[in-house]
């Protein structure tokens, strides 16, 4: 190091301790001391954790989906036919099983549960990729206040590319259930599909696909986080005091608040894209104007009625064993979940 006398432009040199020594060495006393002191270590979310995220979110989509198949087709026969399927839940799975086998509530598994793979890997990825870059970008204390705009958007842009990947296999599901003799299985559905209908037939329910799961999936999350930092609250404790079989029990709860929820708000949606991927519905036109058409024959109280129950019981089980499986893969697979971080609750 050179000193300088700068009145007699004279220079000197001398030694001072090696600078790392001398960081390392700086009393706790001396100003300035907690800048120079080593930052605690931050928990960080990298590719890994992100690709962990994406496979827990299709494992546990496929999953459950695979799992509600047979309540999905008695759903959606009701949806397609209320007047011949109009008993109930209980009575529609009779009517299924007596004309049909027991092997016809199992139509459109393969397409379920591969589809539904995918759309869970984009989802569930997408959201905890979204929200953790929210969060980087706001701070903890801002994305503590903005939460639940947070889960909202999070889950919007997610479950938006999720869906451009799920629209073919739910076109294919549903036209296996409104007519059993369609195809065998979800390979000979998809080339069927497109040489009757071209590529633009897999995506003729886009729209209402769309109506459907945004709002879906934004009830869903939105509501699954907050029930569950209510959970959290009522019980004093943060996610990372509890056990891990803890943490699931609360997301089993939480997911079931949200599931029905998320069933309400999604459920004319629905019923549309049941109803426009069945052959012939809504006429001739655009998908707009089949849709419009639709829409004014089956009323306003019978799309958010019609087929509800049996939705909220299936989407409430689902979304429950969703966020349940999620949470248990995570820690299989050694990931620990993000949760938002309330940097006021340390103070105190």
């Amino acid at each position: 190091f050179r000193g300088c006398d700068l009145k007699k432009s004279s220079c000197s040199t001398f030694l001072l301790p090696s600078p790392i020594n001398y960081i390392m060495t700086i009393p706790s006393n001396v100003p300035g001391a907690v800048l120079l002191a080593t930052a605690p270590e931050k928990k960080t979310y990298d590719f890994m954790y992100y690709l962990k995220g994406a496979a827990a979110g299709g494992i546990c989509c496929s999953i459950t989906h695979g799992a509600v198949c047979p309540v999905d087709v008695v759903k959606t026969r009701v949806q397609l036919d209320p007047v011949k399927y109009n008993s109930g839940l209980i009575g529609g799975f009779r009517t299924v099983i007596a004309e049909e086998g027991v092997m016809a509530l199992s139509t459109g598994l393969g397409a379920t549960a591969f589809g539904y793979f995918v759309q869970g890997w984009f989802k569930f990825g997408g959201v905890e990729l979204f929200k953790i870059k929210a969060v980087e970008t706001l701070g903890d204390e801002r994305a503590w206040d903005l939460k639940t705009p947070i889960y909202l958007g999070a889950a919007a842009m997610a479950e938006f590319i999720a869906d451009i990947f799920l629209c073919p296999l739910e076109a294919v599901r549903i036209r296996s259930v409104s007519d059993p003799e369609f195809c065998d299985g979800l390979a000979d559905g998809f080339m069927k599909m497109l040489k009757a209908e071209g590529v633009g037939g897999f995506y003729a329910g886009f729209v209402p696909i769309l109506f459907k799961q945004i709002p879906y999936t934004m009830a869903k999350f939105a509501v699954q986080g907050n029930a569950a930092d209510a959970i959290y609250n009522s019980m004093g404790k943060r996610p990372d005091e509890l056990s891990a079989a803890s943490n699931v029990g609360v997301s089993l709860t939480s997911g079931v608040i949200a599931g029905v929820a998320a069933a309400i708000i999604s459920h004319p949606a629905d019923t549309l894209l049941s109803k426009i991927n069945k052959a012939g519905a809504g006429g001739e036109g655009t998908m707009l104007v089949r849709l419009g058409r639709i829409a004014a024959e089956t009323g306003v109280v019978n799309l958010c009625t019609v087929g509800l129950l049996p939705r909220c019981v299936m989407i409430g089980t689902l979304t429950a064993g969703q966020f349940g499986i999620f949470d248990s893969v995570m820690n299989a697979l050694g990931a620990s979940k993000f949760h938002f971080h309330n940097p006021n609750a340390d103070a105190h």
